[in-house]
């Protein structure tokens, strides 16, 4: 069997892409109302899949070395590697213990032997910052008061916790830099299952513990996809327990929250995800799979046999003695507190022994700092952004977390968690619920901007740009200056996506409210949280709609006691294909077990005490090839990969450069979603300052809803007005002198003809040639509107101009303003209330919802 290399798997890989391109435009019918039906997302769904199918047959030490080779940079990225120095690590360390406490530490097995890095010139903590190379001339030339210095990505890399670097996801996070115009730095964790929990929590919260050395919390915010987006939930809820400072906010991209497999969609078919229903099984090797309890005790009565008959081996063992356990055949191997998962068969339980998953031991699988999804409280932390796909297996987790994060008392763990882990409730109650912006991306895959150079990736890369520029503006309580992407970086329309096509809905119906919002991008405006949530569904083509209520959502039905309870249809799917791999493996699976045999001959290696389990290197460091191998070569295939992906990158930067003398900018501030927020704190703390018989009247009297409002759990892009209410006029815009073609418009006039609820002129033929913006853009700043509603973009008008202050008054602007039957202006601090009250018309609540 061939190695994995660039070679081997281009070889492999190959027949996919040919018959992948023939079945695309066979079945394109098929895949009209699918993601698949762009061929670029078609095909790269394939190549991934085919590839974990193909790096399966492989031991696991060879996709760590594949994915841990050098990948070139783009010239125009600069990237500067760093070493974490040790103290950044012990103080993670510190708070890691705190936070596992007495009886965390006796289950991971100790609080020594984690911290163990390897072997003698293999000990450092390293990371590297990537940003645009243009940015870092100017930032060297500037100084600390540069932009980006005060916009920094810790982002923590995904890939089941066993593989990926830092190299294979450069070309995403280079992405993330241009557009927030910032700089992210992405450490290179330690990986299991060499390296297992609490391994790599540690050096991520080192990552961001150095940062703070430079930087402020409020100039920081955390990403992380999959595996790493579970760690970003996890050092959240360290820095918020601990009390180290909490950062501006959080992206969670497919954040893997339950590593038990215990919600529904796990067990679904999932034909638009690339991760195999049975999880991530390889060929037998020394690193994995370790030995369960059975075989740790055959191993040892077998090495206690060999040792009455011939004797120990001095030459081995001497100078290590201190660190070997002794061989007792009676002792259990990990202590577990918890029994093995099981489930029945025909009446008869059968218990699962081998271990699961790479990151840690079946046991600490419950954990809440494995498994985020049963903390106690997923409170007072920073906004988080959630993003799922809708077709990925871990949906329903992503979907459940977020709504316990936003709403804590709502979805609180098991009463067996709680009184494992918040005995006395002080954690579940303690916290206000978390803002979250929730979104379900339609029939996509699990992470899916990992196929970047596709048209649904490229929305989300702007939805993540678009929440990063508001928790950043928000937190430092100022305004954001942000290039006009829509100028630099459009997002072109497929052959194979009709844009004439109407827009369904996930039951194939055609959507109401059409065109529909789109979404956003770094610079536009959130809108409000509604009960702490945004809770948007996203179509292929980035138009948004309201998801359904939580009281229509099956998997916030489902009971506490449910959640972790491990779904018996999982476990088995993953016990027959574990069966298969064993038997189709044989051969290697005797070798490796005559390997642990030597290996255990040194000792399952302790520290002051510690147990490590048994997958560690630190519990086998001193077995012979237990180290795995290190690559050193460049990845060819996965250059080719990047550099499909960096296309996009490289041309919006040369767009850019032309453009640099007139884009636009926008300036980001806290808008809707923080006044919301802010709204949201002082009704906490007046209602935390009442009676609680006052606050159980003001919980029943908000619940008291009109029968028309029942269900309407989606946030609204203005906000909702009794019909009772006294209404202002509406504005009125008459025949203005200027050019008449739409050509010399610029933004400002623009915006207020396409408010909701203004009247054109009579008369006016132009009235009916405006398309309705979608965008939702923040660009207009003015003395008329300080900030016009979400459906009053002008972006992607090229002739646009924006007016970024009061002082800017433009003709076009200025014969509006004095033009007769216009209402006077509003510029006092509520004037976006104001304006927004005068263009409420009745039923437009329900047309603008989101």
């Amino acid at each position: 069997m061939m190695a994995l290399s660039s070679f081997s798997a281009g070889m492999a890989l190959t027949p996919t892409v040919v018959s992948t391109l023939f079945s695309h435009y066979l079945n394109r019918k098929a895949l009209h109302n699918k993601p698949n039906v762009h061929l670029s997302y078609d095909e790269g769904i394939s190549v991934i899949r085919e590839f974990i199918n193909f790096s399966s047959k492989r031991p696991i030490e060879f996709i760590q070395e594949f994915t841990g080779q050098r990948v070139p940079a783009p010239h125009w990225i600069k990237v500067t590697r760093l070493s974490i120095p040790e103290e950044y690590l012990s103080s993670a360390a510190d708070a890691l213990v705190k936070q596992l406490g007495p009886e965390g530490i006796a289950r991971v097995g100790g609080e020594q032997w984690w911290k163990w890095r390897g072997p003698a010139g293999d000990t450092e903590l390293r990371g590297e910052w990537i940003e645009m190379k243009s940015d870092y001339n100017e930032r060297k030339r500037i100084g600390r008061n540069h932009p980006s210095q005060k916009r920094i990505m810790l982002y923590i890399h995904g890939g089941a916790y066993y593989f990926g670097s830092v190299e294979t996801h450069r070309y995403q996070l280079q992405r993330h830099a241009r557009k927030l115009k910032g700089r992210v730095f992405a450490p290179e964790y330690r990986l299991s299952p060499q390296f297992p929990f609490p391994c790599g929590l540690q050096d991520s919260l080192a990552a961001y513990i150095y940062l703070l050395k430079d930087h402020s919390p409020n100039e920081i915010i955390f990403a992380g996809d999959s595996a790493g987006g579970g760690m970003i939930l996890s050092m959240l809820v360290i820095c918020r327990d601990q009390g180290l400072p909490l950062p501006a906010g959080a992206i969670l991209i497919s954040p893997w929250v339950d590593l038990t497999h215990s919600l529904p969609s796990i067990a679904k078919d999932n034909p638009g995800d690339y991760i195999p229903s049975h999880g991530f099984l390889h060929k037998p090797s020394v690193a994995w799979p370790p030995p369960n309890e059975d075989e740790i005790k055959e191993i040892k009565r077998s090495l206690t046999k060999n040792f009455t008959t011939t004797g120990p081996n001095k030459d081995k063992t001497e100078g290590k003695s201190k660190n070997t356990l002794d061989v007792d055949s009676t002792d259990p191997a990990l202590g577990s507190r918890r029994p093995p998962p099981s489930f029945i068969v025909d009446g008869k339980t059968i218990q699962v022994k081998d271990q699961i998953h790479m990151y840690t031991t079946n046991d600490l699988l419950f954990h809440p700092l494995v498994s985020p999804i049963f903390q106690p409280s997923l409170g007072g932390l920073p906004p988080l952004q959630i993003i799922s796909g809708g077709g990925e297996m871990l949906r329903d987790e992503q979907f459940y977390v977020a709504h316990k994060a936003a709403n804590p008392g709502a979805y609180p763990p098991s009463d067996t968690f709680l009184e494992e882990f918040d005995p006395e409730r002080k954690t579940l109650d303690k916290y206000p619920g978390t803002y979250v912006q929730l979104q379900v991306w339609d029939d996509l895959c699990h992470v899916a901007p990992i196929l970047s150079f596709t048209r649904p990736a490229k929305y989300i890369f702007r939805s993540i740009a678009q929440f990063g520029a508001w928790a950043l503006a928000r937190a430092q309580d100022s305004n954001i200056d942000i290039l006009n992407d829509d100028e630099v970086s459009p997002i072109s329309s497929s052959d194979s996506d009709d844009p004439q096509e109407p827009v369904n809905d996930d039951n194939g119906k055609e959507a109401q409210d059409h065109p529909a919002p789109t979404v956003g991008r770094a610079g536009d405006p959130l809108p409000a949280f509604k009960d702490r949530m945004i809770r948007q569904g996203v179509n292929k083509r980035g138009h948004i709609y309201p998801l359904d209520p939580p009281h229509s959502c099956p998997v916030l039905q489902i009971p506490p006691s449910s959640v972790g309870a491990i779904n018996p249809a999982v476990l088995m799917n993953w016990m027959l294909a574990k069966e298969a791999w064993d038997h189709k493996f044989a051969k290697e699976k005797a070798h490796v077990h005559q390997q642990r045999v030597q290996g255990l001959a040194f000792g399952f290696q302790s520290f002051d005490g510690d147990i490590p389990p048994p997958s560690s290197l630190a519990a086998r460091r001193f077995a012979p090839g237990a180290l795995p191998p290190k690559g050193i070569r460049t990845s060819h295939l996965m250059s080719m990969w990047s550099k499909l992906a960096s296309k996009h990158d490289r041309k919006s930067l040369k767009r850019e450069h032309k453009m640099e003398s007139h884009s636009q900018r926008t300036s980001v501030d806290a808008g809707r979603a923080g006044a919301s927020i802010k709204e949201g704190e002082e009704n906490q703390e007046k209602k935390t300052s009442l009676p609680v018989e006052e606050q159980s009247s003001m919980t029943t009297s908000t619940n008291k809803l009109p029968a028309s409002e029942k269900g309407l759990e989606t946030t609204a892009y203005l906000p909702r007005i009794s019909h009772d209410k006294t209404f202002a006029p509406l504005i009125v815009l008459p025949n203005y002198e200027g050019k008449p073609n739409d050509e010399y418009e610029n933004a400002s006039t623009r915006a207020l003809f396409h408010v909701p609820g203004t009247i054109p002129p009579v008369g006016d033929s132009r009235s009916t040639q405006r398309p309705t913006s979608r965008t939702g853009s923040a660009t207009i700043r003015s003395g008329f509107t300080s900030e016009p509603p979400d459906d009053a973009s002008t972006v992607g008008d090229e002739k646009s101009l924006a007016v970024t202050g009061t002082g800017v008054d433009a003709a076009s602007t200025r014969a509006v303003l004095h033009a007769a039957g216009v209402i006077g202006v509003v510029n006092d601090e509520n004037s976006i209330r104001h304006s927004v009250d005068s263009l409420h018309t009745n039923g437009l609540n329900h047309d603008v919802q989101q």
